[in-house]
């Protein structure tokens, strides 16, 4: 589906991940002597994970409280999800539906036969068909680039990163006939590392939905109307943000925009979506391309 490089910069930035985890391991392993905290972390993250990727639809439709909707119920939305998958050679995804007036949506499922697309009652009534359409065609392509896998290896290892982290701050400090470990560079390590892995995530899940809008669009062939529909969205969640629950935290990065209350500065670099005007703009930009 890629004519782009942000396949190429996930790598990356997988790799990088990786990179630090394994410095971690290499340091805590000549202070110990032992691999054993590594691979007790490690398989702590895996067994997670693995439960989350399994259950992942379900947990973020409950999280949004998501009620599943007929055909006869909502015939506009079904109309434009058969025709976007039909036209990806893709099985059709259950609907749902989430009753708040906050203008968001998402799909989910750990692969195409076990997907899930979810609406809010808010976005519903504030896009236009063309513009409801980018969205789907943005949410269907998290599905099918297997970008809920992706994300679930980042989480997993970012965690077993902060949780080896940590141990070595315990470790580094606690035992001085332990002439291999270097205590600054275990502190460091420490509070260094669980920053550097949540960055890491949080780029890898910025590109991802780079790389949603630029194939969603492409499955569309209508940039623009994403383009429309992503405008009206960032006005929307400002008037109706969602609370800070820990459950839409868990969910918020499936959204197609952060449903959250914006901050600004320094805290845009936490945030799991590339800041709005640039999304916009890159959709633009291809419209031109396709134009000419």
């Amino acid at each position: 589906m890629h004519n782009h490089h942000n396949g190429l910069k996930t790598a990356v930035l997988f790799g990088v991940l990786w990179a630090v985890l394994l410095g971690i391991g290499g340091l805590i392993g000549a202070g110990t002597r032992s691999a054993a905290p590594i691979w007790l972390f490690a398989a702590i993250g895996v067994a997670t994970t693995a439960y989350s990727y399994w259950n992942s639809d379900k947990i973020a439709l409950r999280s949004m409280q998501a009620y599943p909707v007929s055909e006869a119920e909502a015939p506009g939305l079904y109309q434009i999800v058969r025709e976007l998958s039909q036209r990806a050679n893709q099985p059709m995804p259950r609907i749902y539906i989430s009753p708040t007036q906050a203008p968001n949506a998402f799909a989910t499922g750990r692969n195409p036969q076990h997907a899930a697309v979810c609406c809010t009652e808010g976005i519903l009534q504030m896009l236009d068909a063309r513009e409801l359409r980018g969205v789907l065609g943005h949410e269907l392509m998290h599905v099918y680039n297997r970008d809920i896998l992706t994300s679930s290896i980042a989480a997993a290892v970012a965690g077993v990163i902060t949780s080896v982290a940590q141990f070595a701050m315990f470790f580094g400090g606690g035992d001085s006939r332990n002439r291999n470990a270097n205590p600054f560079a275990l502190l460091a390590l420490a509070l260094l590392a669980p920053f550097a892995a949540s960055m890491i995530q949080l780029a890898i899940s910025r590109t991802r939905e780079y790389d949603a809008d630029e194939d969603g669009s492409r499955l569309t062939g209508d940039p623009l109307g994403l383009a429309s529909a992503l405008s009206k969205i960032e006005g929307g969640v400002r008037q109706y943000p969602l609370p800070k629950d820990q459950s839409l935290v868990n969910t918020s990065h499936l959204m197609i925009a952060n449903p959250f209350k914006r901050g600004g500065g320094v805290a845009n670099m936490f945030s799991t979506h590339p800041p709005m005007k640039d999304r916009i703009n890159r959709l633009e930009t291809m419209a031109g391309r396709l134009e000419r």
